[in-house]
């Protein structure tokens, strides 16, 4: 049996991992079963197996390959020195845009953590990645130099914040305002300082 060319079997993964994420968003990863899942991407079951010789190897590329755990983009594309609350509110919208670029994986992510150890990783992976860019801002806009147990608490408390909302999204549930806890954050990391005009 000759090979496929190049271009049809980089076109048969992309819709196994398409009928994938639809598919368990949709019913679920347990109960989907392997023969459904390469029906709807159109391929043979073999070549599915050739691909992903599990399924589980399916789910862990579709968050590998499209819901990376690091997060999202330059600190200097978010952070104003001086402006910790809008630097942080600046956080959670580049975040929001990059939800909006896989609502249906993050629907998947949320759902499957309680279920596979595989999926909670990721989930753990995606809160450091977002807990370093957030420590990383926080350093970036403050005007003084920060308590590094302080800073981790704040990006700790904002970052439960912005997951919390992501999860939220995902059942329709209330809202937490990102802008009221960017608020709170400043307002607690300026508290815990020592005064600027201090003793010299």
């Amino acid at each position: 049996m000759g090979k496929a060319a190049p271009g049809e079997t980089d076109a048969a993964r992309t819709r196994i991992l398409d009928a994938a994420e639809d598919l368990f968003a949709e019913d679920g990863f347990d109960a989907t079963p392997t023969k459904l899942l390469a029906d709807r991407a159109g391929v043979a079951k073999g070549l599915l197996f050739y691909y992903f010789p599990r399924k589980l190897d399916v789910l862990r590329t579709l968050f590998a390959e499209r819901l990376p755990s690091h997060p999202l983009c330059a600190v200097g594309g978010l952070a104003v020195a001086g402006d910790v609350p809008g630097s942080l509110v600046r956080l959670a919208r580049e975040f929001e845009h990059g939800r909006q670029k896989s609502p249906v994986l993050r629907t998947i992510l949320f759902r499957e953590a309680n279920t596979h150890v595989e999926v909670r990783g990721h989930l753990h992976g995606l809160h450091a990645g977002l807990m370093d860019l957030t420590e990383r801002v926080l350093d970036a806009a403050s005007p003084f130099a920060l308590d590094h147990r302080m800073r981790r608490q704040a990006a700790d408390t904002y970052v439960a914040v912005l997951l919390h909302e992501a999860n939220a999204l995902r059942c329709d549930g209330p809202l937490p305002d990102v802008s009221a806890a960017a608020d709170i954050v400043a307002l607690a990391l300026s508290s815990g300082q020592p005064s600027l005009g201090g003793e010299s």
